[in-house]
Order: C-alpha cells, then structure tokens, then sequence
C-alpha cells in the first residue's frame, strides 16, 4: 500500500506494541473504520503523551525519518509515501480511553469511539489556520460520517449544522 516497499503501518503497529504504549487511529483512515474507505496517505494517531519519546526513538533507530511539527510528530520511510502523524493536541488524549480493536484496510487496529472521532473532525475543520484544502476534507469525512449515522448530527455545533442544511 503506498509504493509497497515498506510496511509502515506495521512498523509503526510493531513499535507501539514494543512500547506496550496506549494508541488510537483518528483521522480519516479511522473515519474507513465506520464508513466505505477513502484513500489517504496521512495516518493520523494520538499515542499516550508520556511514550512519545519511546516511540520516535524506536522509530528513528528502525530507520524511520522523525520531524516535529507544532501539533504532530510525523514518521516517515523512504520506503512508503504514507505519513505516521502522531497527533500532540492534549484535546486528543481523552479519545484513547474510548477506543477499540476494529479492522482498518486489513489492519487490526486500535480507533477512537465514533464520537470522538467526530469531534476531532469537527476540530479540525473549525481550525481556520489549517489549510482550506485539508478543511474541506475534513468536512468531506464529516458528511461521510453523518450520512452513515444521521444520530450524530445533534453532536454538531449549531453553526457546522447550519452550514450543511
């Protein structure tokens, strides 16, 4: 999956259980958790504040590339064009509590509760620093998500509800 050479998302499954560190998926690739699969090269996961540290080192010495952002640390193979973005907003450490075991492209992985899951989309797309491109995917997974499951459009704040009537 992205260029095959390398199986990053493995990687990044094998480090996290070597690490015994606390993980969930929440971006887009945990949206394909609930919804029909979309593509997307970015894997966005919240670990457990305190086994950040242990997780790029392992990261690094496996040959991985480990460049930090503002809100992210991201891993990165020369071997795959997928990105690991290891989310550093302390909102998102609250979601690894409500997460479970679900299958994501093949993968068993661990995914934040489908609330959470839309109020980190919401988040994101509320964030006018983000790039007008990335807002709209986030609103793209938003709708995705609202379609498969109409209950959650009460989660919504007022303005996003109006938005999209």
């Amino acid at each position: 999956m992205a260029n095959g050479k390398a199986d990053l998302i493995q990687m990044f499954l094998d480090i996290v259980a070597e690490t015994g560190s606390e993980y969930c998926l929440i971006g887009g690739l945990a949206v394909n958790a609930y919804v029909e699969p979309v593509v997307s090269l970015d894997v966005d996961v919240v670990v457990a504040v305190d086994d950040l540290r242990s997780i790029s080192e392992i990261a690094q010495r496996r040959g991985l590339k480990v460049t930090r952002f503002e809100h992210s640390v991201n891993l990165l193979s020369p071997y795959s064009d997928l990105r690991i973005q290891l989310q550093t907003d302390p909102r998102y450490q609250r979601f690894i509590a409500g997460s479970s075991q679900r299958q994501v492209l093949g993968y068993a992985m661990k995914v934040t509760a489908l609330g959470d899951l839309l109020q980190g989309k919401v988040w994101a797309y509320l964030d006018e620093t983000r790039r007008r491109s990335k807002r709209q995917k986030d609103l793209a997974d938003i709708l995705r998500l609202i379609e498969a499951y109409p209950e959650l459009r009460l989660q919504l704040p007022p303005r996003l509800q109006e938005e999209l009537e």
